[in-house]
C-alpha cells in the first residue's frame, strides 16, 4: 500500500490533467456580467456569485454559459465550461458580416440584427457586442428592443443567429445553384 502511494506521488499526484495539453486553446472568452447574490442565514449573510460568459473562436462559432459559485473565479470557470459545451456555428458572409437581416426573441427581449458594409464596425450594445466579437463579425448594426437583462439579450441574439442561413445552404435545400439564388429579380424581368 505504501509503495503504491509512493509511486503515485512520484508521478506528480493523481491529477491526470497535467499531462494533457490545454484543451481548445483557440477559444476566446468574454465576461459579460457578474452578479452578487446574498442569502440571509442565522449567522448573517452568505454571498454567492453568478457569472455570464460568452465564448467563441472568432471564426463563426459562439456559445454562452452561466455559472454560480461562492467565489468569482469558480463561477467564471463553470460558466466558461458550459459555454464551450453550447457552441453553435453561424455562417458568415465574407467572414465579416451576416448574410441577411434577422430578429431574435427570448422572453421580453427582442433584438434586430442587420448586415453592414465593410468599415461599419460593430454597432451594438454591451452583451450583444460581446457575442459579435467572439463570433468574429466585424460589420453589423444591431438594436435591442425590450428587455435590458443581459441574460435575455444574449439568448435573443443567439436565437436570431441560429436562424442565419447561407445562400449555399438554401441552394442545396432547394436543389438549385447558388447563382440562381443570388440572382436579382430585375434581371429576370429583363430576360423575359
Amino acid at each position: 500500500m505504501a509503495e503504491r502511494e509512493q509511486r503515485r506521488d512520484s508521478r506528480g499526484g493523481n491529477d491526470r490533467r497535467d499531462n494533457r495539453p490545454e484543451e481548445n486553446p483557440e477559444f476566446a472568452d468574454r465576461l459579460v456580467a457578474i452578479n452578487r447574490v446574498s442569502k440571509t442565514v442565522k449567522g448573517g449573510k452568505r454571498f454567492g456569485f453568478a457569472a455570464l460568459v460568452v465564448v467563441g473562436d472568432q471564426r463563426g462559432r459562439v456559445g454562452f454559459g452561466k455559472g454560480k459559485a461562492k467565489e468569482v473565479p469558480e463561477a467564471i470557470r463553470k460558466a466558461t465550461e458550459q459555454a464551450k459545451r453550447s457552441l453553435i456555428r453561424v455562417p458568415l458572409k465574407d467572414s465579416r458580416t451576416l448574410h441577411h437581416d434577422m430578429e431574435g426573441r427570448h422572453g421580453a427581449g427582442k433584438v434586430v440584427m442587420r448586415t453592414a458594409v465593410a468599415g461599419t464596425g460593430i454597432i451594438a450594445g454591451g452583451p450583444m457586442r460581446a457575442v459579435f466579437e467572439m463570433l468574429g463579425i466585424q460589420d453589423v448594426v444591431a438594436k435591442s428592443i425590450g428587455s435590458t437583462n443581459p441574460y435575455n439579450m444574449i439568448r435573443a441574439t443567439i436565437d436570431g443567429l441560429k436562424h442565419e442561413t447561407s445562400p449555399r445552404a438554401v441552394a442545396s435545400r432547394r436543389g438549385k445553384k447558388v447563382a440562381e439564388i443570388l440572382r436579382k429579380p430585375e434581371a429576370e424581368t429583363v430576360e423575359a
